[in-house]
C-alpha cells in the first residue's frame, strides 16, 4: 500500500474519532459540567503529550522559551474559546448540527484572514461561504428560523476554531509544533479551570461518583486520548505524506461522521431542510478548500509547456 494511502486512511480515522467525539461529549456534560470536563479533559492530554515528548524528544524541552510559551498561550486562548463554546452549545443543541455548524470555521478562515491580514480569499472561497451561509439558514430552521443559543454558541465555536487556524499560521513555522500544542493544550486546561471554579461546581472534578461513570470515563479516555494526543501526533507522522489539498477535503468529512454517529448512537434525526443545509455547508467546506481554476490553467500549461 502506497505512503499516501496510508496517512489519507490514517488522517480520515482521526477524522473519524473527532466526528464522534460530538455525541460522546455531549452524553459526558449529563453528569459533568462543560468547562470541568474539558478542564479534565486537557489536563490529561497536555500530560501525555508532556510525557511522549519527554520519551520520544527531550532535548526539545530545552527550546522551551517565553516567546514559545506566549505564542502557545495566544493559540491556545482562541482553542479554548472553541471548545468551551462548542462543549457549553451541545448543551443546548444536537450533536448533528453542532459538528456542521463547526464545520463552517473552514470557510470563515479565508474572510477573516482577508479582514485581519488583507489576504484576497480565492473565488472558491468566496463561493464556498455563500454555499455555507445558505446551509447555516437551512440547517438552523430555513424560513422558521430556529437558531437556539446553543447555535449560537457552536457558531461562535466556529469564529474561534477559525482565529486559532489564523494564529496557528503565524507562528507554526517559527517554533516547534510539539512544544507550541503542548503550550496551548495545558493553556486550555488552565482556563477551563479558572472558569470552572467561577462558573460551575468544579468540586465535581474530583467526584469519584462521577468520574466513575462509562459516559464520563470513557468520554475523557477518548478525547483526551486519541481526540487529541493521538490524533496530533498521528496527524504529524503522516501528513507529510499526502497533500495540503487530501488534508483539507479528509478533515472537511468531520461534520458527515459527527452526524452519522449521532444518527447510530443517539438517535438523532435531521429535518429534510436540515440535511440540506448540512450538506450545502459541506459543499460549501470542500469548494472553499479546492484549487481555484487559475491554479488548474496553470498546472495544464505546465504539462504542455506552455508559458504563462
Amino acid at each position: 500500500m502506497k505512503q499516501q494511502t496510508i496517512a489519507d486512511l490514517s488522517l480520515l480515522a482521526v477524522t473519524l474519532v473527532w466526528g464522534a467525539t460530538f455525541v460522546v461529549v455531549q452524553n459526558a456534560i449529563s453528569f459533568l459540567e462543560p468547562l470541568s470536563f474539558n478542564a479534565v479533559r486537557f489536563s490529561l492530554a497536555g500530560l501525555l503529550l508532556l510525557a511522549w515528548i519527554a520519551i520520544s524528544s527531550c532535548p526539545l524541552l530545552g527550546q522551551l522559551s517565553w516567546r514559545v510559551i506566549s505564542a502557545g498561550a495566544w493559540m491556545g486562548i482562541w482553542l479554548f474559546c472553541g471548545y468551551a463554546f462548542q462543549t457549553v452549545g451541545l448543551l443546548y443543541t444536537t450533536s448533528s448540527k453542532a459538528g456542521f455548524i463547526t464545520g463552517l470555521s473552514v470557510v470563515l478562515v479565508p474572510l477573516f484572514s482577508f479582514v485581519l491580514l488583507k489576504q484576497k480569499p480565492t473565488a472558491n472561497a468566496a463561493i464556498g461561504a455563500m454555499l455555507a451561509a445558505f446551509g447555516l439558514y437551512w440547517l438552523t430552521g430555513g424560513a422558521e428560523l430556529s437558531f437556539n443559543r446553543g447555535d449560537l454558541f457552536v457558531f461562535l465555536c466556529a469564529v474561534s476554531f477559525a482565529m486559532h487556524i489564523i494564529v496557528t499560521g503565524q507562528y507554526s513555522s517559527r517554533y516547534s509544533t510539539l512544544l507550541l500544542t503542548m503550550v496551548q493544550i495545558f493553556t486550555v486546561a488552565v482556563l477551563c479551570f479558572v472558569f470552572a471554579f467561577w462558573f460551575e461546581d468544579a468540586a465535581q472534578m474530583w467526584n469519584m461518583a462521577v468520574l466513575r461513570r462509562p459516559e464520563v470515563w470513557g468520554a475523557l479516555a477518548v478525547t483526551s486520548l486519541l481526540a487529541t494526543t493521538a490524533a496530533f501526533l498521528i496527524q504529524t507522522a503522516v501528513q507529510k505524506y499526502t497533500t495540503p489539498a487530501h488534508v483539507a477535503l479528509i478533515f472537511a468529512m468531520e461534520p458527515v461522521f459527527a452526524a452519522l454517529t449521532a444518527y447510530f448512537w443517539a438517535g438523532e434525526r435531521l429535518s429534510p431542510s436540515a440535511w440540506l443545509g448540512g450538506v450545502a455547508i459541506l459543499a460549501g467546506m470542500i469548494l472553499a478548500e479546492l484549487p481555484s481554476a487559475r491554479f488548474w490553467g496553470r498546472r495544464w500549461r505546465e504539462k504542455r509547456n506552455i508559458p504563462s
